[in-house]
């Protein structure tokens, strides 16, 4: 007995010590390959990327392979052997999981960086990110699905019971697709938002009454920043259902008007000789809309809207409130007689 324990030990030991020297030469494989890299790649390469994002991973596959590939030629009769293979098996498909998530991360990465938002294409640039961050994460989803099911495929209990699986596939669809559904739909939902692309990361919404930018777009919700710097997480599913207005399809350029109530005797003249100074003398003003108009006749005054426009949102929002700002000052100064009044008519008693 004593014997048999000691050629189980020293064939362990054997054992551990080929796995050790593996793990040295994938360690060594992985500094030469680390070395070429350097050496012959630049560091914003492509290559550089894909390397520097999937390294970790890439570092622990080479190891794990390694170790497996001694397991493997090791004596059968080892004792524990098969559920220390098993570990090692399950270890190295999750690393492999990881790299090519890793690598998928990359790629899109790449892609974003290949096509910067210059000035002139932004656009262009805009709507590849927010394809390129859809499909990536879609991809990113698949590729752990598939690494889940390899590593449960490894169990032999799990690949005796797939005959049953099988037969019961029907009934199992329609519970995983009940039980499933809010994740599916916001997965087909991105993947429609990607293709037809009714937003695209920084475009300006206006989403349940909230002045928002899309900051980020992940496989199943949209982080919106809203204007105050609060959150706005929305599923995507949402956008599907729901209308919402996008403030930069097509342009950024915007026209906004700043509402005005003054009473009918001030004389709309001046309004507009004013209004056109005050918009002179804005930066933020693209000198493309300027209208002054009485929209509305009410009993005890009337409203005057001056339209104009702005190169984006921001600047739309503080040029309409310097020009409302401006515009009641003047009032004040030159016409305070004007300003809206409650009227009253007094009658004398008999």
């Amino acid at each position: 007995m004593q014997s048999v324990l000691e050629e189980g030990i020293r064939a362990w030991l054997a054992t551990a010590g080929y796995a050790l020297l593996a793990i040295l030469v994938a360690i060594a494989l992985y500094k030469v390959l680390v070395f070429l890299l350097v050496r012959f790649c630049k560091p914003a390469s492509a290559t550089r990327m894909f390397f520097n994002a999937a390294a970790p991973a890439i570092w622990m596959t080479l190891c794990l392979a390694a170790v497996n590939g001694v397991l493997h030629s090791a004596p059968a009769d080892l004792y524990l052997l098969a559920p220390i293979q098993q570990l090692i098996t399950l270890l190295l498909v999750a690393s492999l999981t990881w790299a090519a998530v890793c690598c998928t991360s990359a790629l899109g990465e790449v892609i974003v960086k290949l096509n910067p938002a210059l000035e002139g294409h932004w656009k262009k640039a805009r709507k590849v990110e927010t394809q390129t961050r859809f499909l990536v994460r879609g991809l990113n989803v698949v590729i752990v699905l598939v690494g889940t099911g390899v590593a449960l495929m490894t169990f032999d209990s799990v690949r005796q019971v797939g005959t049953s699986l099988l037969a019961s596939a029907g009934v199992g669809g329609v519970i995983l697709g009940f039980a499933a559904r809010p994740v599916l739909s916001n997965l087909l939902a991105g993947m429609q938002i990607a293709l037809t692309q009714p937003f695209r990361i920084d475009d300006v919404l206006y989403v349940e009454d909230q002045w928002t930018w899309v900051e980020e777009v992940t496989a199943t919700y949209v982080v919106l920043r809203v204007w105050d710097l609060r959150r706005l997480v929305v599923p995507l599913q949402w956008f599907i259902e729901n209308p919402f207005q996008n403030w930069s399809r097509n342009s950024a350029d915007l026209i906004g008007s700043a509402l005005v109530w003054l009473d009918y005797g001030i004389p709309i003249e001046p309004l507009r000789e004013e209004f056109a100074r005050l918009l002179r003398d804005s930066s933020d003003w693209d000198k493309s809309t300027e209208s002054v108009q009485v929209v509305e006749g009410g009993e005890k005054a009337m409203q005057i809207r001056f339209l104009m426009s702005a190169s984006d949102s921001s600047k739309l929002w503080n040029l309409r409130c310097e020009i409302r700002e401006g515009i009641i000052v003047f009032v004040q100064t030159h016409y305070p007689e004007y300003l809206p009044r409650h009227r009253a008519q007094m009658l004398e008693a008999n």
